[in-house]
């Protein structure tokens, strides 16, 4: 990877969403929406506290995770689409 994340901030690559509704409907690629969940690929250390304490980070790379619609920073990193985004814009870590 050509990208490491600084501070608190982390790679995400988005899950394909399904191209079929749970009723077999096909979804046209013009009515898809983005998805919210990812895997992350790289994190920064972590935050700072005003003292220089490091403030470590909550997920890791490889976790599966769930975040807002409008998260993050498109970035095009070796010819693949990714978000970058501050772990605060993470909603949940999926099991």
């Amino acid at each position: 990877m050509a990208l490491k994340p600084l501070h608190d901030r982390v790679l995400v690559r988005r899950v394909e969403s399904d191209e079929k509704t749970s009723g077999g409907l096909i979804i046209p690629d013009s009515a898809k929406e983005k998805p919210a969940e990812g895997v992350i690929v790289a994190c920064g250390e972590g935050a700072r506290k005003d003292s220089g304490e490091l403030i470590a980070m909550a997920v890791k790379a490889g976790d599966k995770v769930l975040f807002g619609k409008w998260s993050g920073t498109e970035v095009t990193v070796d010819g693949e689409e990714l978000l970058m985004m501050k772990e605060s814009d993470i909603l949940g870590i999926l099991s």
